[in-house]
């Protein structure tokens, strides 16, 4: 593992934060947007009694990764026993309304402008997930997030992660190099994109969209890194440990991230559109348009 190019001074910043309604405002939209991961590690989230005993993977469907939850349709996904949603629907409402008291508090700038929120219930250890699955959806392998069946034109993935193990296990994480330096590296390995392709995807219902040519580079550089066995192993990447109490955001789109171990998470994802960044040019999609230079939407 190389971490001449990494380091975690470079790939974090960490903010002292107990409260996620905390008045203390304190942006770090800039450092977001570099591609950093915010570390807080003093932020919990604690569980009722009522909520620890919802920490067994025996409560996800078996047909499903994690448990999911759209909290502006009420839609909850993935629960194996109906006598448990009103539980587990009250905890992901509670942990999405404390998502959005800490946008407010240290992401200000995006409070008005952030949509599509999803949130999820992680209760299988890490290492199940990874031993049954394909390498494409093996989320061990150090990787940029990109949704295959649902194009997102560039719009970016802000993620808020939660540690809520009761037992005292790590998240642990391995975060890769820059996305600039990322795309210089594969984008030269990328297949042609084919609009013939795309809007057969999309007639046939393999996408839920056309997928745009940005869509194409990010699901190819995902797929690209993760087939990559060398990059997995000697790329450019620092080890970070996020302990139980600890929460971190990174834009996943961004951010070269690889799940190593842990188990029981609370994940809250938001779309940001590009040009309500700060500063848009930091975004995966300008970064790929000024290599390309050519429109990628």
């Amino acid at each position: 593992m190389s971490e001449s190019m990494t380091s975690f001074h470079n790939a974090v910043t960490s903010l002292d934060l107990s409260e996620w309604d905390s008045n203390e405002q304190a942006s770090v939209v800039g450092d977001l947007e570099q591609g950093k991961v915010i570390f807080l590690p003093h932020l919990a989230f604690s569980l009722s009694e009522q909520e620890k005993h919802l920490l067994d993977p025996v409560w996800v469907d078996p047909k499903r990764k994690n448990i999911s939850y759209q909290p502006l349709q009420d839609k909850l996904n993935g629960v194996a026993d109906d006598a448990q949603e009103p539980a587990v629907r009250a905890l992901l409402q509670r942990h999405y309304h404390s998502c959005l008291q800490l946008i407010s508090a240290i992401l200000p700038e995006y409070q008005p402008v952030l949509h599509t929120p999803t949130n999820s219930l992680r209760l299988h250890p890490v290492a199940r997930w990874t031993q049954n699955t394909s390498w494409r959806k093996d989320d061990s392998r150090l990787h940029v997030d990109s949704f295959p069946s649902r194009p997102n034109y560039g719009e970016r993935i802000l993620r808020i992660f939660t540690n809520i193990n009761p037992h005292g296990e790590n998240r642990s994480w391995r975060v890769g190099e820059p996305f600039p330096t990322l795309a210089e590296r594969f984008l030269p390995r990328l297949k042609r994109y084919s609009p013939i392709s795309s809007w057969l995807q999309n007639t046939v219902g393999i996408t839920k969209s056309y997928r745009s040519h940005y869509d194409h580079l990010m699901l190819q550089m995902h797929d690209a890194m993760k087939s990559d066995m060398d990059y997995q192993k000697n790329g450019p990447q620092v080890a970070i440990e996020f302990p139980p109490g600890s929460s971190w955001i990174c834009f996943s789109d961004q951010t070269p991230h690889a799940a190593m171990g842990g188990q029981f998470m609370l994940e809250q994802t938001f779309l940001l559109p590009v040009n309500d960044m700060h500063d848009p040019q930091q975004s995966p999609l300008k970064v790929l348009e000024s290599m390309t230079s050519k429109s990628l939407i």
